[in-house]
């Protein structure tokens, strides 16, 4: 595919009654109930673009979890957002949403292929935590997205390093904090597409297909019962930003990310390096 120019990630305006948006609209919130959490991306998405976000806060109680998907209804044309995004969305037609589980996310092309999980569904660990180390990008057909931000890290602490080797195996429940999961399309012959999910680095699979692609698609988030609280990740697709470029040296020649307390930067760029 050919490149595209990053595209700075935002929610919406136009979103769920319960839903608040923090001052860079990059945050959502569901501040009360279960419901009335669906988000929209503020542009639409390019074929490719993957829209990503990390589950940052959980609220226990609730049964059911994050729901993403792709709706070609511009969110300025509902006369009401829709209480849930299944079945409320769905059924007004032009809109494809997943429901993300704890385990059964996987898309199983072949009937006959068992992979890790009940059913056939695999939990998202069948991934070759090699093929993660080495290789600079997550290919899913001809789409290449860079994978530096695919995968959250674990809180600062003693044993971090060793955490955030394990996030890269995909051992974090999609379900969990600082789980990241994505959308994107990925163009199938003229004005067709079908819609990726990805959880943590890997693809889950086309989860629709056949996805008309005439109109624009913007991205659903729906910040469902047990999640909380979601952030965008931006994802840079050309040249790395000055910021990121800063945060890979620095992080390059520490051991530890707990010694970034002790540089002498500025504390936005020490909880950039931390947590990014």
């Amino acid at each position: 595919m050919e490149p595209f120019s990053d595209q700075f990630m935002e929610f919406h305006p136009i979103h769920g009654t319960n839903v608040r948006l923090d001052y860079s609209g990059t945050q959502a919130t569901r501040v009360e109930s279960f419901a009335n959490g669906v988000c929209f991306s503020k542009h639409p998405l390019k074929p490719g673009e993957i829209f990503l976000i990390e589950i940052e806060d959980k609220e226990l109680g609730w049964c059911g979890h994050l729901r993403i998907g792709l709706t070609a209804r511009d969110p300025r044309t509902l006369e009401v957002v829709p209480e849930y995004s299944l079945p409320d969305l769905t059924d007004l037609g032009d809109s494809w949403v997943f429901a993300i589980t704890r385990n059964h996310n996987k898309i199983i092309e072949d009937p006959g292929v068992q992979e890790v999980g009940e059913g056939g569904l695999a939990g998202g660990h069948s991934m070759n935590p090699k093929t993660f180390f080495t290789d600079s990008h997550l290919h899913i057909e001809n789409v290449r997205i860079p994978r530096d931000k695919l995968v959250g890290r674990s809180r600062p602490g003693r044993f971090s390093h060793i955490l955030d080797d394990l996030y890269k195996t995909n051992a974090l429940p999609p379900t969990a904090r600082r789980s990241r999961i994505g959308v994107l399309y990925v163009p199938k012959g003229r004005d067709l597409a079908d819609m990726h999910i990805v959880i943590n680095g890997e693809d889950m699979g086309a989860s629709a297909k056949g996805i008309p692609t005439v109109q624009p698609l913007y991205a659903v988030v729906d910040v469902f019962a047990a999640t909380k609280c979601v952030r965008i990740v931006q994802v840079e697709y050309g040249f790395s930003s000055l910021q990121t470029l800063c945060r890979k040296a620095i992080q390059k020649h520490i051991v530890h990310r707990m010694a970034i307390d002790w540089l002498e930067l500025p504390e936005a760029l020490k909880h950039y390096c931390k947590y990014e």
